[in-house]
C-alpha cells in the first residue's frame, strides 16, 4: 500500500516528494474534497497524510472519512509552521479520555 499527501503548502509537498511520497497541493475546500475523492477511489493508497490546517479548517470532511471508512488511514501531520497543538496536548487528551490527572 502507498502513502499519499494532501498539503496546503508547496514546501511540505516538496519535502514529501523528496522522500518518495506522491501528493497534491490544495488550498480551497473544493480542491480538498476532489483530492480526497480521488484518494478514496484508489485502492492502492493505504495512508493519506494531511497537513493539520485541513483538520482545523474542514473537520467535517476529514471526520466523515475517519468515521465511515477503515482505509485509507488519515493522518494529520504538522506543516512547515510546526504543530498547531498545545505542548501538553497528549496529557490533556488522556485527562479528558479517562479522567485521570497526570
Amino acid at each position: 500500500m502507498k502513502m499519499f499527501l494532501i498539503s496546503d503548502n508547496v514546501d511540505t509537498y516538496t519535502g514529501m516528494r523528496l522522500a518518495g511520497v506522491d501528493g497534491v497541493v490544495a488550498h480551497e475546500r473544493s480542491e480538498l474534497h476532489d483530492a480526497l475523492q480521488k484518494v478514496m477511489d484508489d485502492k492502492s493508497i493505504g495512508i493519506v497524510l494531511l497537513t493539520e490546517k485541513f483538520g482545523r479548517e474542514f473537520p467535517d470532511l476529514i471526520d466523515e472519512i475517519k468515521l465511515k471508512r477503515k482505509l485509507p488511514l488519515l493522518v494529520e501531520i504538522p506543516d512547515r509552521h510546526g504543530t498547531g497543538r498545545k505542548k501538553d496536548f497528549i496529557t490533556s487528551y488522556v485527562n479528558e479520555a479517562i479522567g485521570l490527572k497526570l
